[in-house]
């Protein structure tokens, strides 16, 4: 079963919001020093933001679309400052992302904590924008 084009800005929006709620839960674990299900929910986290990638650069790609939005005013201005920011950290975040699991999966955990600092805050920014430029979109603003 083939996903229709259509199809595929829902699913990255509920990839970015899966990737959100698993990072949240991740903080909260961490938090409260359950470090295995802390380790569960990153690489959870860090699978649906894996898998958004993939399926966002199929459907830019193999379709070739290019969204346009269409409303004029205060909504394009807030729009694109949204879109600029979360754009501009989500290709900061792939090396930071990288750098915060190796270090995990290697044990190093001091230095893992150190890039974490500034990974989990960056990451949630990206994935929660990531949802509201869905929403801009395709729900509140739609052409």
């Amino acid at each position: 079963m083939a996903l229709e084009v259509s199809e595929f800005p829902g699913l990255n929006a509920s990839l970015n919001a899966t990737s959100a709620v698993m990072l949240l839960m991740g903080r909260i674990f961490i938090a409260q020093k359950q470090k295995n299900a802390h380790r569960v929910a990153m690489l959870a986290a860090t699978a649906s933001s894996s898998l958004f990638l993939v399926c966002y650069l199929y459907y830019h790609f193999h379709f070739r679309i290019l969204t346009k939005f269409a409303t004029p005013g205060w909504p394009k201005t807030v729009y694109f400052i949204i879109l600029g920011t979360h754009t501009v950290l989500a290709a900061i975040l792939v090396p930071m992302v990288l750098l915060t699991l190796s270090r995990a999966l290697r044990e190093k955990f001091d230095r893992h904590r150190a890039i974490a600092r500034w990974t989990w805050p960056v990451w949630m920014y990206v994935s929660v924008t990531g949802v509201i430029i869905y929403f801009w979109l395709y729900v509140w603003f739609k052409p």
